[in-house]
């Protein structure tokens, strides 16, 4: 069985000798895109998906809070999302607080759908995944605590 493999031609693939030109590798020169490029775009497209309320889990968003009341300082725009960016492709986690009544199954389409156009169109890369993870729901309710009137009379 050995000689079948040695008479097999060792001629060099395609792929193996092609350059590695694409959007971002040319003849002219090489782009890198930074890491927080692609979770700001993602973050930022997400955002956009109707249904979504919020992106982070109650830690992220709860520093997220304290950052903003600080003068000066500016809004996170990739808060709740982290990335793994290669030289061809990128894969990106999402946490997000969804809006009460949406159907998750169906925002969670739409954000990846929102989120992977926005990348591949913007840098090049090909999105080989989005996870997404739903921390919470928010019930516009939760907000108004000091609305003692909508609260259930207590039975003592």
């Amino acid at each position: 069985m050995s000689n079948t493999q040695a008479t097999a031609p060792q001629t060099p693939s395609t792929s193996a000798v092609a350059t590695h030109e694409g959007p971002l590798a040319t003849s002219h020169g090489k782009t890198t895109i930074a890491d927080t490029v692609v979770s700001k775009i993602a973050g930022l497209s997400a955002r956009e998906v109707n249904g979504v309320h919020a992106l982070g889990g109650s830690a992220s968003r709860a520093v997220g809070a304290l950052r903003e009341r600080i003068p000066g300082a500016t809004v996170n725009h990739a808060q709740g999302v982290s990335v793994e960016v290669g030289e061809k492709q990128a894969a990106i986690d999402i946490d997000i607080v969804a809006e009460y009544g949406v159907s998750i199954a169906d925002l969670a389409s739409g954000i990846r759908r929102n989120v992977i156009a926005s990348i591949e169109r913007m840098t090049g890369l090909e999105v080989v995944e989005v996870d997404i993870t739903v921390h919470d729901v928010y019930v516009a309710d939760e907000e108004s605590d000091d609305d003692t009137d909508s609260r259930p009379a207590r039975v003592e």
